[in-house]
């Protein structure tokens, strides 16, 4: 478990303490992150550099099935997917990750092994997180004794919005312990927390409690993943890592389906957080259809021409 320098040794000490520091932090100047934000995205790369940053967003991807219908049988096609994302390329990289329901991790971790590829399984009641802590533990421990390698888990945004910071931390720090080795994703659910103010204090709050990753969403909801919350997540990252020399992660997911718009968060990692976060152990991107979308301009690239509709699988 990340250490804490000596700096924030009693930011948790109370609720009271908790909250002096997380709204003492500065306020977000909404127009000038989304301009920024948008200012980042009209970055181009050409050539040699775009082929680069296809195969580094093929890398990053935690390919996902999250649905009440997943079956064995697609969450094995899944895992033949990330180990090979194009057969008739075996320069294709490897995707970072498959990220599935706790009762699909033995599944992946059988279709997975002697792989690069991770299994990374959602916990604590996902995606509402509406369950007691046991029930959040239990979950946590099931999917880690299954194999999991990563653990995803949701913040109980009833309490971060209620401002019982302290529960949230110590429900974090709680559901790490289970983890046991297993890297743990905290996602706060942006679109539910209202404002630019609350992602920045939920990103610090993730982070104090010992948070390998921060993530931006479910996946569930209206309104995921974007360039200014993720912007904002980078600058909380990078701004951690100055004050307490700990490396923290992060996974935006949800609604970035094209190869455009992964180049883009990939220009905003490397303008934000610097290229100490260009590598999947320190970013992802959570997603499904962004692959495909990858694949075709990869191949567009080597060949000078889009593939058929044959050329990749549907998900």
């Amino acid at each position: 478990m990340p250490t804490i320098t000596p700096a924030f040794a009693d930011v948790a000490a109370s609720d009271g303490a908790l909250r002096r520091f997380l709204h003492g932090l500065p306020g977000v100047d909404a127009v000038g992150l989304e301009a920024r934000a948008a200012s980042l995205g009209t970055r181009s790369i050409k050539t040699t550099a775009k082929a680069y940053a296809i195969d580094l967003a093929i890398s990053m991807i935690d390919l996902t099935t999250l649905e009440g219908a997943d079956t064995p049988g697609k969450v094995r096609a899944l895992a033949a997917k990330a180990q090979h994302p194009d057969p008739t390329d075996r320069t294709t990289p490897a995707t970072a990750a498959v990220c599935v329901y706790p009762d699909m991790a033995p599944t992946a971790v059988a279709a997975l092994a002697g792989s690069t590829v991770k299994v990374a399984s959602v916990a604590t009641a996902f995606p509402a997180g509406r369950a007691s802590l046991a029930v959040k533990l239990a979950d946590t421990r099931d999917a880690v004794a299954a194999g999991a390698d990563e653990i995803d888990m949701v913040i109980d945004r009833g309490a971060f919005l209620a401002g019982h910071y302290l529960k949230v931390y110590e429900e974090i720090r709680a559901v790490k312990e289970a983890a046991g080795a297993a890297r743990l994703k905290v996602i706060f659910e942006t679109g539910e927390l209202s404002t630019y103010d609350n992602i920045r204090r939920a990103s610090w709050l993730g982070m104090l409690a010992g948070a390998d990753f921060i993530k931006t969403s479910t996946g569930k909801v209206g309104v995921n993943a974007t360039p200014a919350n993720t912007l904002l997540m980078l600058e909380a990252v990078r701004d951690f890592r100055a004050q307490t020399g700990v490396q923290v992660g992060v996974k935006p997911a949800g609604g970035i389906r094209t190869s455009k718009d992964a180049v883009k968060f990939l220009v905003l990692v490397n303008e934000t957080a610097g290229a100490d976060w260009l590598d999947s152990h320190w970013f992802r991107f959570g997603a499904s259809s962004l692959l495909n979308d990858l694949l075709m301009q990869r191949q567009k690239l080597s060949t000078g021409r889009y593939s058929g509709p044959d050329y990749v699988t549907v998900d």
